[in-house]
């Protein structure tokens, strides 16, 4: 069985959305946080988040990225209980057993999500079409160089010729002088 944990590839989640979750987080669509706002009237972080999206089910924050990861059955239902028990504190269920079968629902999307191979990163893009909210995921396939490629690299270049040595004068410089 899988299910998704929010990832942080970079400090960005931090500055564009409000809360942004922590990495490792369980996570789910996130949706339904807009169910009763007007997409047209959302803006800033706000929008960042409808538009972008993933929602850690511990914190209630924002994770660009989700990453495809295996779990016991044991792990799943702690999922469904954590997000019912949030649902009941930050969403106004009515209670534990309404809040249960609302998170087992989105449990089972976010579930549904993982049928690519474990490690692999999902985006989320949301948009309001036709009175309705549309997601679409895609997949990110992680690069296999082993480690980062280099920005610069040098080269020496053997040269029969000699080059005269290059002497610049910095401070010549700053003061608009030429040399």
């Amino acid at each position: 069985m899988k299910l998704l944990k929010t990832v942080r590839a970079d400090p960005s989640d931090t500055f564009v959305f409000d809360k942004a979750a922590q990495p490792g987080e369980w996570a789910v669509s996130g949706g339904f946080m807009f169910a009763n706002l007007d997409p047209a009237t959302l803006t800033g972080k706000t929008r960042a988040a409808f538009r972008g999206g993933f929602l850690g089910i511990d914190s209630f924050g924002w994770s660009t990225l989700a990453q495809i990861v295996e779990v016991s059955a044991e792990q799943h239902a702690a999922a469904v209980e954590q997000l019912a028990a949030r649902l009941v504190e930050r969403c106004g269920a009515p209670d534990l057993p309404t809040a249960r079968l609302a998170a087992q629902e989105e449990i089972a999307f976010a579930a549904s999500l993982g049928e690519h191979p474990q490690g692999m990163l999902i985006a989320v893009s949301r948009r309001w079409e036709k009175e309705a909210t549309r997601e679409s995921f895609r997949t990110l396939q992680a690069n296999a160089m082993p480690k980062a490629a280099p920005v610069f690299s040098f080269v020496e270049v053997a040269d029969d010729e000699e080059t005269p040595a290059e002497h610049i004068d910095f401070a010549a410089m700053a003061n608009g002088e030429r040399r």
